[in-house]
């Protein structure tokens, strides 16, 4: 799947995927958050933190008609507070996706597949 825009140029085609690599490269940028997690950590029992290049395991992007919504799921770090940590997401996921596709996010839902306490704390 793909996003698709029309301008006086021609059309242009995000994909999904490039969605969900900002999406997460945002996400993971944010305080609190150790990482990306897969989709499907819970049914598969893995707890494996995303690298990079598979970020996209760990966003689905869906578009019902002009409105983008973006699910996440992320691992947060043992003592923050997770409500917080969550809103920054949102606020920056929504912020990094309009400011480099110009494209309005109408939700950020966030998904705490974890907690983990960070390595030297």
């Amino acid at each position: 799947m793909s996003i698709e825009i029309r301008n006086d140029y021609g059309q242009i085609d995000i994909s999904n995927d490039v969605i969900a690599q900002i999406a997460g490269g945002a996400a993971t940028e944010c305080y609190g958050v150790v990482g990306m997690a897969s989709k499907h950590q819970i049914r598969d029992g893995l707890t494996e933190i995303l690298r990079k290049e598979n970020f996209a395991k760990g966003v689905i992007v869906r578009q019902d008609g002009e409105d983008l919504h973006i699910d996440m799921y992320i691992i947060v770090s043992y003592g923050t507070k997770i409500s917080e940590v969550a809103y920054q997401v949102q606020s920056k996921v929504k912020y990094t996706i309009n400011k480099t596709l110009g494209l309005n996010v109408k939700s950020v839902n966030i998904f705490v597949q974890g907690v983990r306490v960070m390595n030297g704390e």
